[in-house]
């Protein structure tokens, strides 16, 4: 921590700002899990459509974000995501004034563009100003934002859709959008080390150096496939499955999205700082995650089976605690990598996550609408079943992919002292 700044200034213009900007970003990615219903009935949309409009957000965000690594290694964090944040502000104004689903498709995919900064630069700026093993908590706290902004595409925006519509909704999004990035612009501090420029030819050497590093890919397809199968289900299909299969109304289906958005937060702070504490112990943040993501996996087979009604809030809960899991991982990379790296490293890692949201959200949908609908807007549980089923799968496939490497690795790194 840089001596001559304050905890107090550390908060409001370090933490204070980013949190604010991811806040929004998160606020917009699950806000469809509520609206979906309106979205539907307003545009007569299909199951495949409803998933390609929301998945669009993930698409422009994955696209973004090799090029963001480097630009966040090369120029100021704080000026990125500002001028983005504009982005996303005429992304969310042209989801609000859209009549097709196509104008809600470019709308979502702005938007996705204009957040895509949000969480990496928050990250590379922390690298900045805090010491590598703070970082777990660090980016624990930030998280938990997020989290915030999740509580508040729930029941909040239920409630706001009685006195307004989606199309309100996404407007207020818009001018919120315009306050976070002239927040970040005036109050963010510059760090010197912001100044220090590579040559571009360096900065794609060391961006290949990660993408043919052994370690990056020991981590990246459970990280990958863990927070893509919780995003894209929370940030969607968490809705329609409570009403369809839990037998929720709406309004109960919006407070139960509120309380795994509330275990999400939790999960955040807890694993944040349960990774700190726990390495100073010796045990490694890279097991406590793939602990968790164990565990998000366990509670991924019980909502497939479909628990009794009294589990079924409980089963959601752990869901949504257990899903935050796999960011520690951002952590351990940062950790790992030189300074310098560190934006172009956690935005590899976000590449394979939301490249793997598009492809999974869109894919669910289609999975969902093999089988014919039982009214309009609502599936069938085999649907759910065989699509939520398959991610599953992947996550499980991923995770012995891990514990093999992770072996080597160890057992390689065991061997060193004998051999030499």
């Amino acid at each position: 921590m840089d001596p001559s700044l304050t905890r107090r200034h550390l908060f409001l213009c370090i933490l204070f700002p980013f949190a604010l900007g991811y806040y929004l970003s998160y606020l917009a990615r699950v806000v469809n899990a509520v609206l979906a219903p309106d979205l539907v009935a307003d545009l007569s949309l299909e199951a495949d459509t409803l998933g390609l409009l929301t998945a669009s957000y993930f698409f422009t965000f994955a696209v973004a974000q090799l090029p963001l690594g480097i630009l966040l290694d090369r120029y100021s964090p704080r000026k990125i995501e500002s001028l983005l944040l504009l982005v996303a502000a005429v992304g969310a104004l042209w989801f609000a004034i859209g009549n097709s689903a196509w104008d809600l498709i470019i709308g979502r995919g702005l938007i996705g563009l204009g957040v895509s900064a949000c969480l990496m630069a928050a990250f590379k700026t922390f690298t900045l100003w805090f010491k590598p093993e703070k970082l777990p908590l660090l980016n624990g706290v930030i998280l938990a934002s997020g989290g915030v902004g999740a509580i508040t595409a729930t029941a909040p925006v239920q409630a706001a859709l009685t006195i307004t519509d989606w199309r309100g909704v996404f407007l207020l999004l818009s001018g919120l959008m315009v306050v976070a990035s002239a927040t970040l612009f005036l109050l963010v501090p510059e760090h010197t080390e912001t100044q220090h420029k590579e040559t571009l030819q360096a900065q794609l050497q060391g961006l290949r150096a990660i993408f043919s590093d052994r370690f990056f890919w020991m981590i990246a397809p459970l990280t990958m496939l863990s927070q893509s199968s919780f995003i894209s289900i929370q940030s969607l299909w968490a809705g329609p499955w409570l009403q369809d299969l839990g037998g929720l109304e709406r309004t109960a289906m919006a407070h139960t999205l509120l309380l795994v958005a509330c275990a999400m937060v939790a999960g955040f702070l807890v694993m944040g700082t349960l990774a700190e504490r726990l390495s100073r112990l010796g045990v490694e943040p890279i097991l406590l995650s793939a602990g968790g993501m164990l565990v998000f996996q366990c509670l991924q087979l019980l909502i497939i089976l479909v628990p009794e009604q009294n589990w079924l809030t409980p089963v959601w809960i752990g869901f949504g605690f257990f899903g935050t899991t796999g960011i520690v991982q951002y952590a351990v990379l940062s950790q790992h990598y030189p300074r310098h790296l560190a934006g172009r490293v956690n935005t590899a890692m976000n590449l394979l996550v939301f490249v793997a949201i598009f492809i999974l959200q869109s894919s669910i949908g289609t999975v969902i609408n093999l089988w014919p609908q039982v009214s309009s807007g609502h599936y069938l549980k085999e649907a759910y079943q065989s699509a939520f089923g398959f991610i599953l799968t992947l996550q499980l496939l991923a995770l012995i992919w891990f514990a093999r490497e992770y072996r080597c690795r160890h057992r390689k790194e065991t061997l060193k002292p004998k051999m030499t």
